[in-house]
């Protein structure tokens, strides 16, 4: 199994388990999230508890809820949303930050590259939701979500450079 950490913070923030598509020169992957029910969920096995002497209400309080399988697995963290300028801001930080990190032969592609990138999530930035790792670390990387026309599922732009892979 591999597992991507951001390489800024180390949080875990995507695994091979969700497929990914690559977009604009492979700067940002675009995974697809579903909404999934987590918790106990009630199973008819036939029984009749009435007839067994079971009380109505056991005094057991079984909800379960509906998350999003990426936020869940990787435990993401949602931020508040960012307007052009903070935005803006934020990717000017992070490239700052991330292209010491890379190798010399990545650094130049991910600088030749990365406007595009940007300029790719501007016109989808008020659609955007906005998530960190675990560790809500500042300076980490942004995991994008929003919903396609249509769609009842949120797609997850991940910026790829900043994705280390770890095999486990």
């Amino acid at each position: 199994m591999l597992v991507y950490q951001d390489l800024l913070t180390g949080d875990e923030l995507l695994s091979d388990s969700f497929p990914y598509k690559e977009l604009e020169n492979g700067m940002l992957w675009e995974v697809e999230g579903k909404w999934v029910v987590q918790g106990v969920v009630d199973v008819d096995i036939g029984a009749n508890p009435s007839a067994e002497g079971a009380e109505e209400d056991e005094g057991v309080n079984d909800q379960a809820a509906k998350v999003v399988d990426i936020v869940d697995t990787f435990r993401l963290q949602e931020q508040p949303p960012f307007d052009k300028k903070q935005f803006m801001t934020f990717m000017k930080r992070y490239i700052k930050n991330l292209t010491p990190k890379l190798e010399p032969e990545k650094q130049e592609v991910f600088k030749k590259h990365i406007e595009a990138a940007v300029k790719y999530l501007l016109p989808k930035l008020s659609d955007l939701q906005f998530f960190v790792g675990e560790s809500m670390h500042d300076d980490g990387s942004l995991v994008f979500a929003y919903y396609k026309e249509g769609a009842t599922d949120p797609t997850f732009l991940y910026l790829s450079y900043g994705l280390k892979e770890i095999k486990c």
